[in-house]
């Protein structure tokens, strides 16, 4: 990074909008199902035609409480909504219904870890809102039809303090956070689809300042990589035009993710530009220290606790951890499978190698792994006992458990893969391919110990992989005492 560009400090500040997992809308009974013809979930309510009343959708209020518990928020028990006045052509109410000042979610943090080690990220609130419809501009040259199935969808807002200082920290706090929204069963968290939006505040500032920058609002990113390319290309407009001697002013761009730039759409409103005003068609809500506690009692084990579990209690590295950890589909796999077996390591090391490798080649994913949890552990003790050699185990047993509903070991007897461990058999072969080498016997006998792993796989070619290896490392080492 050039003398210029290392004079500032960045600042960066994420809103992200999630679309809740309920099954209709936040004021009405539509459906909330992503697709569908456009226009088909909705009604008279969404849609609001005169003399129609909103009803609050309780779930929506249960999942984003769920969610500040999980972020460490402050739950605020006296909640209403208010109107957030401007006209957009997807909007049909001309106001959209929010939280202003009583936020349901209040402070927290999200925890992330980056190569500069584990930080946390702290959050100014969160709350709950409707969203709006959806502007098709492709459809016809000359019009933008507007497909109202979207709005009145639940949403949450996360709102983080402008705690983040890199487009890598912002990338890594909503990984995090949509992973967090995945393990809670909130939102599914798929910005392709537009059920998780990100907006950043960015500016900049010189190093050593406290005070703020003018403010940028980057909007239109439909991906955690946009996200981090258009902070990374707004951090450098601002310096430019800064040491350029210009002026930057407080504005909201949208992101062009064909060429990586940004433009401008509009000056960045201010609070008071919506007028906010409490909803006057739904009564306020308190939610009690039951309801609360209720809803605490069904948060599942998050993965910054399986990482501790499974680095403190099974040993495992923090790498194979979070790997494990990275989506819950995986991890509650991992789960059963260690709740049967305690070879913790082999069966993290058989999750990140070949069941990683089947799912990778099916192009499937966990939850759609033909091997049971209590069929893997069986694989595990099969090849720990050293009935079998892992090698075998992976490439021949395991791909055969994928098509039929059979134990491993009578798979092995079947197919008669089970490791040989009579020294009787394996000696003559032994025997075999030492006296192919001579010349190898010679250089080992003089110090060259590494040709061990020769003769080895020699010998286990030889017996087609059935040679027991701790057997014939055993034979070998005292035929070599010469």
């Amino acid at each position: 990074m050039s003398d210029i560009y290392s004079k500032y400090e960045t600042v960066i500040g994420l809103e992200v909008h999630a679309q809740l997992l309920t099954e209709s809308k936040l004021f009405c009974s539509d459906s909330a199902a992503f697709g569908g013809a456009p226009n088909t979930h909705i009604s008279a309510i969404s849609l609001a035609h005169p003399g129609t009343l909103p009803r609050m959708n309780r779930k929506a209020a249960e999942y984003a409480i769920k969610l500040g518990l999980a972020c460490h928020c402050e739950i605020e028990k006296d909640n209403y909504f208010a109107r957030k006045n401007y006209f957009y052509p997807d909007l049909p109410k001309g106001y959209q219904i929010s939280q202003h000042t009583a936020p349901i979610c209040k402070g927290g943090y999200v925890t992330v870890v980056t190569d500069a080690g584990s930080r946390q990220i702290k959050l100014n609130r969160i709350h709950l809102e409707e969203d709006a419809g959806k502007l098709l501009h492709d459809q016809d040259p000359a019009n933008s039809y507007v497909d109202y199935n979207r709005a009145g969808v639940p949403l949450v807002e996360i709102v983080s303090e402008p705690d983040m200082h890199t487009s890598d920290e912002a990338y890594v706090y909503l990984t995090e956070l949509r992973r967090l929204v995945r393990y809670l069963g909130v939102c599914d968290g798929n910005m392709e689809e537009g059920s998780m939006r990100c907006d950043a505040n960015i500016s900049v500032r010189l190093k050593g300042t406290t005070t703020l920058g003018t403010k940028v609002e980057v909007k239109n990113m439909n991906s955690i990589r946009n996200v981090k390319r258009a902070i990374d290309n707004e951090v450098k407009r601002q310096i430019d035009l800064i040491e350029a001697g210009g002026t930057l002013v407080q504005e909201t761009r949208s992101f062009d993710a064909s060429n990586g730039s940004s433009f401008p759409l509009r000056s960045k409103e201010e609070a008071n530009d919506y007028r906010y005003f409490p909803e006057p068609d739904l009564a306020p809500f308190r939610l009690t220290d039951e309801f609360i506690a209720g809803i605490r009692a069904t948060l599942p084990a998050l993965p910054e606790e399986l990482v501790q579990k499974y680095t403190a209690v099974y040993g495992l590295p923090e790498y194979d951890a979070r790997v494990i950890c990275d989506d819950k589909a995986t991890a509650d796999y991992f789960e059963s499978l260690t709740a049967i077996t305690t070879h913790y390591k082999a069966a993290a090391n058989w999750m990140l190698g070949p069941v990683k490798s089947w799912l990778n080649e099916h192009s499937e994913d966990i939850s759609r792994f033909p091997v049971t949890p209590g069929a893997l552990a069986a694989l595990i003790s099969l090849t720990d006992s050293g009935k079998v050699s892992f090698s075998i185990a992976s490439s021949r047993i395991l791909p055969e458990m994928t098509q039929v509903a059979e134990n491993p070991l009578a798979i092995a007897t079947r197919l008669n893969l089970l490791q040989d461990n009579n020294a009787d058999n394996i000696s003559p072969i032994i025997d075999e391919v030492l006296a192919k080498y001579p010349d190898k016997v010679a250089a080992f006998r003089s110090g060259k110990k590494g040709l061990m792993s020769l003769f080895v796989g020699e010998v286990m070619k030889l017996s087609k992989g059935k040679a027991d290896p701790r057997l014939t490392n055993e034979l070998l080492a005292e035929k070599l005492k010469g």
